[in-house]
């Protein structure tokens, strides 16, 4: 990823077409690309980056050192926590949460001392690759990769990684199919996608190739 305007990691810097809404709060060194527009009581962290053309929907919460690509649509109510990183052009469904510890305690074992909140061994990072699509109250675990144009179904619980172009619903996120890049599901009629014959997409024409559950693109749609 890359933002239009080069800046050094210390500094901040607001485009002057952003747009941002009085409600909002950002803290220091927080970069926000082009014409990228942040909504009501959302809170940015420090050191974060945010690219061209994104929208950040209100109450949202983006916590320190976190990525965000161009292009990038981010719903009401979603938490986003350190050490995830999102590429260009992915949607984010409202009230998605992120997460990025598998143990977490609020104290020391012994119960006399509260643990500090910043990154250590045990915080894992996840990356959200571009174009995918996370459905609405979506839970995120941590240490995984979302793959390109992978759609993650609303209200599903992810586990484990993600391929490119796949589609995953349910608590745990399992796969059930696969989906184009305009985002409609591949046909198939039994349900099963046969390793040599290539599938086309109804709604824009483009053709895949599925084999042993990963994706190739044949050919994109000319218009």
């Amino acid at each position: 990823m890359s933002a239009t305007t080069p800046i050094h990691p210390d500094e901040g810097k607001i485009h002057a077409t952003a747009r941002i809404h009085p409600a909002a709060s950002i803290e220091r060194n927080v970069f926000i690309g082009k014409d990228t527009a942040i909504w009501d009581n959302v809170h940015i962290r420090y050191n974060t980056r945010i690219g061209e053309q994104c929208i950040i929907g209100e109450k949202t919460y983006i916590a320190y050192d976190v990525d965000i690509g161009n292009r990038v649509k981010i719903n009401a109510g979603v938490y986003i926590c350190t050490a995830v990183t999102i590429q260009d052009g992915v949607m984010i469904s409202a009230g998605v949460i992120f997460t990025n510890d598998r143990f977490p305690r609020a104290t020391t074992p012994d119960l006399t001392e509260l643990k500090g909140s910043e990154p250590d061994e045990e915080t894992l990072a996840t990356l959200v690759e571009e174009g995918a699509t996370i459905g609405a109250g979506a839970i995120i675990g941590c240490d995984l990769r979302i793959g390109r144009f992978a759609m993650v179904g609303m209200g599903s619980v992810v586990t484990r990684p993600v391929d490119d172009f796949q589609l995953v619903v349910g608590n745990p996120a399992r796969l059930i199919g696969y989906v184009c890049r305009c985002g409609k599901r591949l046909p198939s009629e039994s349900g099963e996608y046969d390793d040599e014959e290539p599938i086309r997409c109804l709604s824009c024409k483009r053709t895949y190739l599925i084999q042993n559950h990963s994706v190739t693109e044949v050919r994109l749609a000319s218009f």
